[in-house]
């Protein structure tokens, strides 16, 4: 009998194990995803022992220079310490300035200050951000330029040559990985997620932690990020990115589509690509049409027919991200920075960004793991009143959880990130560990907030695990949104 018992628990084993996605599958599933920790188990670099206290890292170096100007875009307070809605500029008047730009990055050594820098270039940086610009610890808006002021293309990290890129100081997440985590798994399920990098950054020589430097999206030359490309000569289109947010300082890039009339957001809708200086009135009409076509699909009686919202998106896509944001409690997702682009030759697609505060980081409220919101946002109000999409998104989040969103597979993910990242964390803590203090205090209630890194880790461990069980439990209650008597004023045949 023990024996028959022992080799039944050996097949279990080994069918967990086949279910489980390995290293190669990673890295070959759809071609184009590196994860930089798993790429890194190749590298032969030695540990770091510098007598005369030269800094040494494993992980790429980012090092700028801004010839000590302050970088615009922080926060101005009033008298009060009260926020006047106002950002610093620099001394010219513009929202940005002129910096030196380097990354050392050996794919076999260590990386010092003083290296070969495998790129060079000069920078146009604005510290970035909405509520995360009051952080002590900023992220930057980046464009790499030639001294012509020319964007300026380069390879950075692996990553496909271009000249927009971000750089994320993670701060309210004092785990440090969740956007590394959760965009690398996103990238993973989805056609496209931005890539990333961990790197550490040194700005005007003095040390500023651990940072992600991060795609930002966008089109590119020669299949970099997505395909998408505009005739700069009569300024038509093949494809275009849009965002839901807060809109843009350009009117014309401002977009008003059809569901800014159906009330299902207050946020505003922005033409990110193309660019102003590829944009005109007639193009960015052209593109407001077009967006609107599926939106007035969506909200019509034949939404859920042929003529309805399937012949103008990827229903795969739009499932994927409801799963993604729903599963890490990524709600600002459907509401602000939420970003849909269209492909050449494509249909409407959904792009993830920022997961600062997923998986119960919010500053100002406890997350309830075992509810939905996601059905809420623009699209997927009247989205998941069709049993067909429901039964979609219920039958992909459960083999998702078989594979990329198991507990085993994301314990094992975020375990092998931070064995990865090593002393970088306690480089990072030597100047921001500040923040595990009371009075520092980010989340509320004021016991969320953890005292130590491993405490932080823990919590976001625990709370992948409960939320996974959760939904596990009520995936079924989706159901509920598409059944007749919530769908019956939508269909033109209800009686």
């Amino acid at each position: 009998m023990k024996y028959k018992l022992a080799g039944t628990l050996a097949c279990l084993i080994i069918m967990i194990i086949a279910l489980m996605p390995s290293d190669e599958a990673l890295d070959n599933n759809n071609g184009s995803r590196v994860h930089q920790h798993i790429a890194a188990r190749s590298a032969t670099k030695a540990e770091c022992s510098h007598d005369d206290g030269v800094f040494c890292t494993h992980l790429p170096l980012v090092v700028i220079n801004t010839g000590g100007e302050d970088i615009p875009g922080e926060p101005v307070y009033d008298e009060n310490g009260k926020f006047t809605e106002t950002y610093t500029i620099a001394a010219d008047g513009e929202k940005t300035i002129t910096a030196e730009f380097s990354v050392m990055d050996d794919p076999n050594g260590n990386n010092h200050e003083a290296d070969k820098a495998s790129v060079n270039s000069l920078i146009e940086i604005h510290k970035r951000g909405n509520s995360s610009r009051r952080y002590d610890k900023g992220s930057y808006d980046i464009r790499l330029m030639t001294e012509d002021g020319d964007n300026n293309p380069q390879e950075i990290m692996g990553m496909d040559a271009h000249h927009e890129w971000v750089l994320y100081g993670p701060y309210l997440d004092k785990t440090l990985i969740r956007n590394y985590v959760c965009y690398n798994i996103a990238g993973e399920i989805m056609d496209y997620a931005p890539n990333v990098r961990f790197c550490e950054l040194i700005l005007n020589g003095e040390y500023r932690g651990l940072y992600l430097m991060a795609e930002s999206i966008t089109a590119g030359k020669d299949g970099a990020r997505l395909d998408i490309s505009i005739d700069k000569k009569d300024r038509t289109f093949s494809g275009y990115i849009l965002r839901l947010d807060r809109g843009s300082d350009s009117e014309l890039k401002n977009l008003y589509p059809f569901s800014s009339y159906t009330l299902r957001t207050l946020q505003e809708f922005n033409i990110v690509y193309p660019g102003t200086s590829n944009l005109n009135e007639e193009t960015a009409e052209s593109i407001r049409q077009d967006f609107s076509k599926f939106e007035k699909a969506l909200y019509s009686y034949d939404y859920d027919g042929p003529e309805g919202y399937k012949k103008y998106i990827d229903p795969l896509s739009f499932a994927d991200y409801f799963i993604i944001n729903e599963f890490t409690c990524n709600y600002d997702a459907g509401w602000l920075s939420t970003y849909v682009y269209k492909e050449a030759g494509e249909k409407l697609k959904m792009c993830v960004w920022d997961f600062n505060s997923a998986w119960n980081n919010y500053p100002q409220e406890n997350m309830d793991p075992s509810g939905f919101q996601m059905h809420n946002c623009v699209w997927y109000f009247m989205l998941t009143k069709d049993e067909d999409f429901i039964n979609l998104i219920i039958d992909r989040y459960e083999n998702l959880r078989e594979t990329f969103l198991s507990d085993e597979y994301l314990d094992r993910y975020i375990d092998e990130t931070i064995d990865y990242l090593g002393d970088a964390v306690d480089r990072n803590y030597n100047v921001w560990g500040y923040t595990f203090d009371e009075e520092y205090d980010m989340l509320e209630p004021a016991d969320r907030n953890p005292r130590s890194y491993e405490e932080s880790v823990e919590q976001l461990k625990d709370f992948i695990h409960l939320r996974g069980k959760l939904m596990d439990e009520n995936i079924e209650t989706l159901r509920q949104y598409c059944a007749e008597s919530k769908v019956k004023k939508f269909n033109e045949n209800s009686n």
